[in-house]
C-alpha cells in the first residue's frame, strides 16, 4: 500500500481506498484554480458580446450582478455542507449525503459528464484562438487540431504531477489574465467612459431584465451567459481532500470566488459598455470581441490589442487545464468506491510519489482526445461546434446538479436533522431555497434559449441530442444506484459516502 493509500471515512464495509496528496495546496492555490475554471477573460471575450449585442443590450452588467447575487445566495447552503463534508466529489458527495444515494448517483454521473465534456470544450476554444494568434501575429497557418491534441497533452502532463504544479502554473496565467482585463477595465474609468461617459445606468439592476440598446434581444439568452460565465466557481469543494485545513478553506475559497469573480466581472462589463457607449450593442453584434479590442486600442495602444489576443490564448489553456483536474477527480471519487469491479484499482488509484489521480487523468485525457477527434472527422469547427455545443450540454448538466445541490442542503440540515449547531433558517433553509429555485429558472433560461446560445451549431444532430444526453445519464446513474441497492447494498450504501476520514460524517 502506498504512502497515499489508506483508509478514508466510510460506510461500514469500504475496502482500503486511495486518497489524493494531503495538506498539498493551501487557501491562494484552490482561489487560483477555482477562478481559473471560471476563466474570467474566456468568459469576459466570449460571453459578454453575447449578452450585449443579443441579450439584455446595456443591462448586460446588470446581469452579471444579479447573477453575483444570486450565486452568492446558492454558496451560502454550498459552504455550509463544506464544513461538514470534505471529498473529492464535491457535488456528488453532498447530493448524496443530503437526498439519498439515487440522487448523489443521479448527481455524480451528471456532473462528471460535464467536467468531462468542458475540457473538451475549452480546448476547441483554445485551438480555434490558436490558430488565429498564430496567423495574425505570426503569419503562420497551423492547423487548428495540432493545437488542440498540444493542449491535451499538456493538461494530461502538467496534472500528472503534485497539485502543487499545476496552482502555480494556473496562478501565472490567472493573473496576467486578470491584469489585461483590469488595465482596460482601470483606463476606461479614469478616462470617465467613452463617447456616452459612464454609462451607470448600465449596472441599475432593473436593466438586467430589459433589452436596453436592442431592438429584438433575449433577456433570458443575456441571463444565460452572465450565469453561463461563472460555471467552475464550485470546483473549491473538489480540492477539500488536498488542501491543508479543508473545514476552514472550502468555505472560504467558496465565497471568495463567487464575490471576487462577480464584482469583477460586473466591473469588466460595464466598463466595456460605457467604453463602446450607446452603440455597444451594435458593435458587439458585429464584431463580438472587437468590444474589447477596440477600446483597449485607443485607450492603451495596439501593444496592448496583441498581448489581448495571446492572454485569451493562455487563459483558455489554463480553463482547460483546470477542467481537466476537476473530471479527473469526479472520475477519481467514482472510481475509488469500485461500483464497477476493477475501477478501484485503476480510476481510484493516486499516484504512490505525487498523491494525483493520475489514472483517472490519463483516462480523462483519453475521452477528450475521442471527443475532438469525433468532431474534427465529422468536419465540424473547433469554436462553431466544438467549444459552443459541448459548453451547452456542460452547462446545462452542472445547473441541474447545482439546483439538487441546493435543496441537498435541506434536506441535510433539516429533513435529516444533521448537525443542528450549523443548521439555521437563513444559512440552511431560505438562501438554498432561493439559490435552488434561481438555478432551476437559469436552466428554463437555457432550454428557452438554447438555439441562440449555440448560434450556428443549433443545425446539427449532436444539439438534437443534447437534452436526451443528459436525461440518459441521470437514467444510467439511477439504474445503477437502484440495481446496487437490490444487489449490492454494501456498495449501494457507500455511493457518494468516501469522505476524508478528518471530516467523515457520522451518524
Amino acid at each position: 500500500m502506498s504512502t497515499f493509500e489508506q483508509e478514508v471515512g466510510a460506510p461500514a464495509g469500504t475496502p482500503g481506498v486511495s486518497r489524493l496528496r494531503k495538506d498539498a495546496v493551501g487557501l491562494v492555490g484552490v482561489i487560483f484554480m477555482a477562478v481559473a475554471t471560471a476563466a474570467p477573460i474566456t468568459a469576459m471575450t466570449g460571453n459578454v458580446p453575447i449578452a450585449v449585442g443579443f441579450g439584455n443590450g446595456l443591462g448586460a452588467p446588470a446581469g452579471y450582478l444579479f447573477a453575483t447575487i444570486v450565486l452568492t445566495i446558492f454558496s451560502v447552503g454550498y459552504v455550509a455542507m463544506a464544513k461538514h463534508i470534505t471529498s473529492a466529489g464535491a457535488f456528488y458527495g453532498y447530493i448524496s449525503h443530503g437526498l439519498g444515494q439515487v440522487v448523489g448517483m443521479v448527481a455524480g454521473l451528471l456532473a462528471t459528464m460535464a467536467y468531462v465534456v468542458f475540457e473538451a470544450s475549452i480546448i476547441g476554444f483554445f485551438a480555434y484562438s490558436a490558430n488565429d494568434t498564430f496567423k495574425t501575429l505570426a503569419h503562420v497557418d497551423i492547423h487548428w487540431l495540432w493545437f488542440a491534441l498540444l493542449g491535451l497533452a499538456l493538461n494530461a502532463v502538467l496534472t500528472y504531477f503534485d497539485i502543487n504544479l499545476t496552482a502555480k502554473v494556473l496562478g501565472v496565467f490567472l493573473v496576467t489574465e486578470i491584469l489585461m482585463l483590469g488595465l482596460t477595465a482601470t483606463v476606461t474609468l479614469f478616462h470617465g467612459g467613452g463617447p456616452d461617459g459612464l454609462m451607470v445606468s448600465s449596472i441599475n439592476p432593473v436593466n438586467a431584465f430589459t433589452t436596453n440598446g436592442l431592438a429584438a434581444g433575449a433577456v433570458g439568452l443575456g441571463l444565460f451567459m452572465c450565469f453561463w460565465s461563472w460555471v467552475g466557481f464550485e470546483s473549491t469543494a473538489m480540492y477539500g481532500e488536498e488542501s491543508r485545513d479543508p473545514k476552514r478553506i472550502v468555505p472560504r475559497a467558496t465565497l471568495v470566488s463567487v464575490v471576487g469573480i462577480g464584482l469583477f466581472y460586473t466591473f469588466v462589463s460595464w466598463m466595456v459598455v460605457a467604453a463602446n457607449g450607446v452603440k455597444a450593442p451594435e458593435i458587439a453584434a458585429k464584431e463580438f470581441a472587437g468590444i474589447f479590442f477596440n477600446p483597449t486600442g485607443e485607450l492603451v495602444g495596439v501593444w496592448a490589442v496583441d498581448l489581448f489576443k495571446v492572454l485569451i490564448l493562455t487563459g483558455s489553456f489554463a480553463c482547460s487545464m483546470a477542467f481537466h483536474n476537476c473530471a479527473s477527480r469526479y472520475l477519481y471519487a467514482l472510481g475509488r468506491e469500485d461500483l464497477i469491479p476493477g475501477t478501484g484499482r485503476t480510476l481510484g488509484a493516486t499516484h504512490p510519489r505525487h498523491g494525483s489521480p493520475h489514472i483517472a487523468g490519463f483516462a480523462q485525457t483519453a475521452i477528450s482526445v475521442v471527443i475532438v477527434l469525433a468532431f474534427f472527422f465529422a468536419g465540424m469547427d473547433p469554436y462553431i461546434h466544438i467549444y459552443t455545443l459541448l459548453a451547452v450540454l456542460g452547462t446545462l448538466a452542472i445547473l441541474i446538479v447545482q439546483s439538487l445541490c441546493s435543496f441537498a442542503v435541506i434536506g441535510y440540515f433539516h429533513v435529516k436533522k444533521k448537525h443542528p449547531e450549523t443548521a439555521n433558517i437563513w444559512r440552511t433553509l431560505l438562501a438554498p431555497l432561493g439559490g435552488g429555485l434561481a438555478m432551476i429558472y437559469v436552466v428554463l433560461l437555457l432550454f428557452q434559449n438554447q438555439e441562440a446560445a449555440a448560434g450556428d451549431a443549433s443545425k446539427s444532430l449532436f444539439f438534437t441530442l443534447i437534452p436526451w444526453i443528459v436525461v440518459g445519464f441521470a437514467a444510467l446513474g439511477a439504474g445503477l444506484a437502484l440495481y446496487l441497492k437490490i444487489r449490492n447494498p454494501l456498495k449501494f450504501d457507500i455511493i457518494g459516502r468516501i469522505v476524508l476520514e478528518d471530516t467523515v460524517e457520522r451518524d
